[in-house]
């Protein structure tokens, strides 16, 4: 669809649709499950009903958890689920029910919102303003209740994504004093390798489903409105509950700070926004002042780079056949090979892993597909765009490829690279310590103790 007819859809479908509603959300326990149920409207005839089921830990009951503090985590849940909705036919408004936010918190929203979705505006050319996108309407709260606390244990909650980046925390993190409880949404094979091969059984992880109402499906086979939206924003909220079941009070994320750099060269628009130090600084100001102070939200990963994490996932041998960062081909829990997110692990991981391990992880030579090119020239930043996936900065990709191992340099795309001719560049980069983070410090420590820093 060329661009100024996809801008007219939208306009066309606001018009159509002018307010989306958060009418409600209820949850209920069913033995060893909490069940969530929301329900958005979108005029008359769209219905939405998305659900969460959380595994309680054994022991646990809602009852071991106020309601009025439940009832706040679940709201601000469905506040993040809304967006996947929302984004059908972006309504100018929306509407929600029963539930109170202050000026402060609607701005808040709206920039997680805008920001979220800039890759969503950017390929479905939606010109729009931060001001001019929604309004959120509610009843406005002139005086917001205090944030709850709560006795919570040094337990640390670390969610599993099945790709390296978990696994070096995973791994890193078992050499605390801290119980490690790994925390998954919506099990599929890497995420359960990723946790047995560490060392972890089933009872001692918590585990989520996420269920995407099928009507939004059949909205988007009809033609309407779709694209990526900030799913680690998701990850934070639905952490927040994981966490207050568990009574752990650390939350590690796996968020590097290769996260921070923009997708769209020159703009803000950042596919991996709500995996950036922004959005971790911005909510936990947000949770921490309305909604749970005690516990503790942080990117594990934060002050060290794509580079530094696949040097550490080199030394993981256990998990290197297991492990899977391809979206793609996640569903059947392989890698695709055909794809910018599996040739930029595959770059990222040649000065580490040799070639032979590489060919059998990932069933063939990435860097010999040359109809791979036109990703591979997006990673190196000679495209108007890096790939819209999570992907590291250019700076880590030309230093990847400069200092892969002599094997790699008989591949195709690596006939326009120069090897680099001393290692010193590399050991440098791998010495980096990124200060703008939130680890706490006990972490911190056994994190460069890891890195030789």
């Amino acid at each position: 669809m060329a661009r100024q007819n996809r801008f007219q859809k939208y306009k066309d479908l606001r018009k159509q649709y002018p307010e989306f509603c958060y009418q409600s959300f209820k949850y209920t326990q069913n033995h060893n499950e909490l069940e969530i149920v929301f329900e958005f409207t979108m005029g008359i005839d769209h219905r939405f009903t998305p659900k969460h089921i959380f595994q309680i830990p054994e022991g646990i009951s809602l009852n071991d958890i106020p309601k009025n503090e439940l009832d706040l985590m679940v709201f601000h849940l469905g506040m993040v689920e809304i967006i996947s909705y929302w984004k059908s036919a972006c309504p100018p408004r929306l509407i929600i029910k029963d539930f109170q936010l202050n000026t402060e918190q609607i701005a808040w929203w709206k920039k997680l919102y805008y920001e979220g979705l800039g890759e969503f505006f950017y390929l479905n050319s939606i010109e729009t303003s931060m001001d001019d996108f929604m309004e959120i309407c509610c009843k406005e709260a002139e005086e917001m209740p205090n944030p709850t606390n709560s006795t919570l244990k040094e337990k640390v909650m670390v969610p599993i994504g099945g790709g390296k980046d978990s696994v070096v925390s995973l791994e890193v993190l078992k050499e605390t004093s801290h119980k490690l409880v790994p925390f998954v949404i919506n099990p599929r094979g890497a995420t359960l390798d990723s946790i047995k091969n560490a060392g972890f059984s089933k009872d001692e992880s918590f585990f989520t489903k996420r269920t995407i109402d099928k009507h939004l499906l059949e909205l988007n086979a009809q033609g309407f409105l779709n694209g990526h939206t900030p799913f680690s924003a998701m990850l934070a909220f639905l952490s927040l509950i994981a966490a207050r079941f568990n009574k752990a009070k650390y939350i590690a994320l796996s968020n590097e700070s290769s996260a921070n750099e923009s997708t769209v060269s020159g703009t803000n628009i950042n596919h991996q926004y709500s995996k950036s130090y922004e959005f971790e600084e911005d909510f936990r100001n947000y949770y921490q002042k309305y909604i749970h102070k005690d516990l503790e939200y942080f990117s594990f990963l934060r002050p060290i780079s794509e580079l530094q994490i696949a040097s550490l996932f080199g030394q993981f041998k256990h998990h290197h056949l297991s492990f899977r960062s391809c979206n793609v081909g996640s569903k059947e829990n392989i890698w695709c090979g055909n794809c910018p997110k599996c040739l930029f692990t595959y770059i990222l991981l040649s000065p580490f892993i040799p070639r032979k391990d590489m060919l059998q992880i990932f069933g063939k030579a990435l860097l010999s597909d040359v109809k791979l090119k036109p990703d591979f020239l997006e990673l190196r930043g000679l495209a108007e765009t890096k790939p819209f996936e999570c992907v590291g900065t250019v700076g880590e990709v030309e230093m990847s490829l400069k200092n892969a191992q002599e094997e790699y340099f008989e591949e195709a795309l690596m006939q326009s690279i120069s090897k680099s001719s001393s290692t010193q560049e590399l050991e440098n980069a791998l010495r980096e310590w990124n200060p703008q983070n939130f680890v706490p410090v006990p972490f911190r420590n056994l994190l460069k103790e890891k890195l030789a820093i």
